[in-house]
This record gives C-alpha cells, sequence and structure tokens, in this order.
C-alpha cells in the first residue's frame, strides 16, 4: 500500500528546502556528542521516559503538525516550532541523520473539529475578507516560515500542503473503506471508531464517558460522538473554493486524515518521532493513530509521541479566539530581537506551561545580550582551546539535553562555563560554538550588543548600582561578575572617589 509516491520524492505538494533524501539504513552505530549516548523522552503514548532507540539508526523521522495558515502564527504557536527545533537539533548532534518534515494546513481544518462541525477555516477566511482561500494560504504561509527563520530555526527537509495531497487522502480513506473501518452519512465519510479497539489507549480517553456527558455534540446519524470525519461532502446548493471529486462524492478531507497521508508519504508505514501541542493529543492524534493503525496495520505507527505544554498570558493560553494575538512582530514593535523569545523559550521546559510577561522576555533579551557579548569577546581572543578543561563543560551541556531535552539546565551550564574562572577565553568560545549547535543563537556570526547612543541606560545604571551595593557588602563575587557582564557588552565602568560611572567602549 503506497498512498502516493515513494519516500524522498517531494511531489507537486512538497515544497523541498534542503534537497535531503532518505537514505538506505546503514548499520554503523551513529558517533555522537559526549553526553549524547543515551537520548531519554517522554512518550505521550506510554506515559513513560524512556530511552531513544530509532527504527533504523541512524536515520531518524520526524513529523510536526504545522499550522493552519488562514490567520498569523501566534507566539504560542511558534513554541511548537521551536520544541521541535531543539529535538531536531540534539538528534543531529547524537550523530543522527534527520528528516523532518512539518506540514501545511490549508484545508481541512473546521472551526469546530471536536464536533466535525461549522465551517473550513480558510472557506471562512476567505468569505470574511474577500481574497481567494489560495491568496489567504499563500500570506500567512509566508509569515510561518518567515518568523521561523527570526527565532532561528532550522528550515524544514519537506513542507507538505494537505491541499495538493488530496489524491493520497482519497487512496487511505478508500483502504479504510474497504477494510470495514468507515460509514458514510448525509454530510460524510466518518471513521468507525468501535472498528480500534485501542482508541481510548493513547490518551486515555473513556468512550462511554463521552457518549453520556454531551461534551462531544453528535453530528446528526454518528454512530458514536467520538466517530470522526474522514471526507465532508459539500452540502447541495454550496459551492466551495476548494473541493474535489472523489468516490463519495463532491467534498474536502478531514483534518486529521491530511496528516497521517503526508506522513506516512514521507517518512514511511511506520516511523520515530510525532510532535505537536499538548492540545492535539485527545483529538487530532488519537484519530492520526486510530486511522493509520487501522489502515496500515501496524502498531505502533509512530515509535515516540512528543508533546510541547502551552504558552500562558495571565493564566490563559494564548489563543486568536480570546484576542491574545501576540506575534513575532510584536517583539520587534517592543523593540526586541525575535531571538530573546527562543531564549526565553529555552528558560522552561517544553512539557511544562510557560507564563509569558513582557517583563520575562525583556529579561530573556537582557540575558541573550550578555551571552553574545561574551561569545564575541572569546571568539575575537587569541589562543587554542584547552580540550581537557572544555569537555566537562560540554558534556554536562548535552547531558542535560539528553535528559527529555532540559534546556533550563543547559543552560545553566553555559552560563557556568562563561564564568568559570578558570577557563581562557578560547575555552569559553569553544564551549559556547559547540552549545550554539542546539541554542540556535548564531554566535559565530553575531556582532556584539549595542546600546542606544544618548550615554543614558536605566538597565545599566541599575546594575552599576547593585554593583556598588554588593562592593558596598563586600559581596565581591557579585561585583566582579556584573563587572564581567557588563564589559561582555562593551561597557566599561571607571571606579571613582566619587563613585562609578561607565562609558561605552
Amino acid at each position: 500500500m503506497s498512498f502516493g509516491l515513494e519516500l524522498g520524492d517531494s511531489g507537486a505538494g512538497g515544497r523541498r528546502v534542503m534537497g535531503h533524501d532518505r537514505r538506505v539504513t546503514d548499520p554503523t552505530p551513529p558517533t555522537p556528542t559526549p553526553g549524547l549516548e543515551e537520548l531519554r523522552f517522554f512518550d505521550t503514548r506510554t506515559r513513560q521516559l524512556q530511552r531513544f532507540e530509532p527504527l533504523h539508526p541512524p536515520t531518524v523521522g520526524v513529523y510536526t503538525c504545522g499550522p493552519t495558515v488562514y490567520a498569523l502564527q501566534h507566539l504560542g504557536n511558534m513554541r511548537s516550532q521551536l520544541f521541535p527545533d531543539l529535538l531536531r537539533r540534539v538528534l543531529v548532534a547524537g550523530g543522527y541523520d534527520v528528516t523532518y518534515v512539518t506540514n501545511i494546513t490549508d484545508v481541512g481544518h473546521l472551526v469546530n473539529d471536536d464536533q466535525d462541525a461549522g465551517e473550513d477555516k480558510l472557506e471562512a477566511a476567505a468569505a470574511s475578507t474577500g481574497q481567494t482561500a489560495a491568496e489567504i494560504a499563500a500570506f500567512y504561509t509566508e509569515q510561518w516560515a518567515t518568523d521561523r527563520r527570526r527565532l532561528g530555526c532550522l528550515e524544514p527537509d519537506l513542507v507538505p500542503r494537505a491541499a495538493a495531497h488530496i489524491p493520497e487522502q482519497i487512496e487511505m480513506v478508500q483502504a479504510l473503506e474497504a477494510s470495514g473501518h468507515t460509514y458514510v452519512i448525509d454530510d460524510g465519510v466518518y471513521f468507525d471508531v468501535s472498528t480500534f479497539p485501542r482508541y481510548e489507549a493513547f490518551a486515555g480517553l473513556d468512550l462511554d464517558e463521552l457518549e453520556t456527558s454531551g461534551r462531544v455534540e453528535r453530528v446528526a446519524d454518528k454512530r458514536h460522538p467520538a466517530d470522526f470525519a474522514l471526507w465532508k461532502l459539500t452540502p447541495p446548493g454550496v459551492q466551495r473554493q476548494q473541493e474535489w471529486d472523489s468516490p463519495w462524492g463532491r467534498g474536502f478531507p478531514g483534518w486529521h486524515i491530511e496528516c497521517s497521508a503526508m506522513a506516512t508519504k514521507y517518512l514511511g508505514t511506520q516511523f520515530d518521532i510525532h510532535t505537536g501541542g499538548v492540545d492535539h493529543v485527545r483529538v487530532h492524534h488519537t484519530n492520526e493513530v486510530a486511522q493509520s493503525e487501522s489502515v496500515l496495520g501496524v502498531h505502533p505507527w509512530v515509535r515516540l509521541w512528543m508533546h510541547n505544554e502551552f504558552l500562558d498570558l495571565a493564566g490563559e493560553k494564548i489563543s486568536k479566539s480570546k484576542g491574545h494575538v501576540l506575534v513575532v512582530d510584536s517583539l520587534v514593535e517592543r523593540g526586541l530581537d525575535p531571538l530573546a523569545f527562543r531564549y526565553f523559550f529555552l528558560q522552561a521546559h517544553y512539557r511544562q506551561q510557560q507564563a509569558f510577561t513582557w517583563e520575562a522576555v525583556e529579561a530573556a533579551a537582557t540575558a541573550l545580550r550578555r551571552l553574545v557579548g561574551h561569545a564575541v569577546a572569546a571568539r575575537d581572543a587569541d589562543g587554542a582551546p584547552d580540550a581537557a578543561k572544555v569537555e566537562p563543560h560540554l558534556r554536562r551541556f548535552w547531558s542535560a539535553l539528553a535528559d527529555d531535552l532540559n534546556a533550563p539546565q543547559a543552560l545553566a551550564a553555559v552560563w557556568e562555563a562563561v564564568r568559570a574562572d578558570d577557563l581562557s577565553p578560547a575555552d569559553r568560545w569553544a564551549v559556547l560554538a559547540d552549545a550554539d549547535r542546539a541554542l540556535g543563537f548564531g554566535l559565530a556570526t553575531a556582532t556584539a550588543p549595542v546600546s542606544d547612543e544618548t550615554g543614558s541606560d536605566p538597565r545599566i545604571d541599575a546594575l552599576v548600582a547593585e554593583r556598588t551595593a554588593a562592593r558596598a557588602a563586600k559581596d565581591f563575587a557579585t561585583s566582579d561578575r556584573i563587572r564581567d557582564d557588563l564589559a561582555a557588552e562593551g561597557i566599561e565602568l571607571v571606579d571613582t572617589p566619587t563613585g562609578t560611572t561607565w562609558r561605552r567602549r
């Protein structure tokens, strides 16, 4: 059962960015960076932290649920891109040959997918703006791609669009129908969850509770509230911008079948890692598992499922529906480098909810400026690094990431190296350059931070005051640390009998 093109062929709907083809499996084990000899990740399916063992080492296939391109992608959406980017970087550092696929949903995602109800989000956006669905999808796809780059994310190997993979989706629905997993009602073709005994297992659902609670509203003639649409039929008398002929009538695919068809086409009938936001677990990913394992006859379809938690704003997840549309441009408008949001993201574990405040992101921006300042100063220094001194720091850094991507601990290891008295500038640069393979700050080409030219900076004034207080308390370690951090930013402190002043070098 092929479901379209052979693996490694991008097809008309796949935008191959890096030209990375799947390779014939080489049994030679990968040579990992010290500290990454054993990777351990939390698996949503088994609810356990487990050792990562790819299906066909050293190749690893990773699929991420990408954007629905009907509106701007907010910072919460981008957190679900930063997380797999970190994962991918760690896998590469671990010696693996990674094929990374993230899709574009440009059709089939309904306003209320839990209930298989409402308009298609692209169709609704087109109706409200007067633009075509294709124009809207193209505009917001480019916005998403640009924002990924601004946040330091590596380019995906493949970016398939759902609307360009209709034949593969129809073929998969036909195969499900032939094997007795579907039924047809007036508004479309549905997957019968009673034909998949493991349906409840992935997300720990209770189908009886779903049926009696009323939390999942019934579509007329659905056999069970959890049954989900595979192909939606265009209602009589309605003409949509995005609809196709099918064996069941003119219509469009369900959201869930899109990811199954595209992931299978580009990564195979089984692959290593599927990522997405935690909000996908109970519906979208549960349905992906059910339809994929039913049609492909495999278990598990995906070896490891990894999900990132929400970004919170004042106790609520950031969402378009609540009006909390903070985007990458919001950072720029506030005078912040978008990479400050990447640093902010790395300060929390991907499986923990992270509270967004401007104060927290501005603090991350300050920390990033200091880190860049240290990196530039060390990068430009003479001398060769001492491998014996560098290796323990790098091992601590990579070991933290090997432990379920513990980015906060990895950042702490970097700062420990930056402030280590026994490391030379060349040693520090060796640590920073290697760590940046995962951090993604572009330290090798970064320029020294520059403050405004007015000679007045409240942040620097506050740090100078903090250092003065530390000196008065004979806390020379804190005093020296502040002096060194400012020096890394190009700020020189001048101690005089009447106090401390500062100037830019």
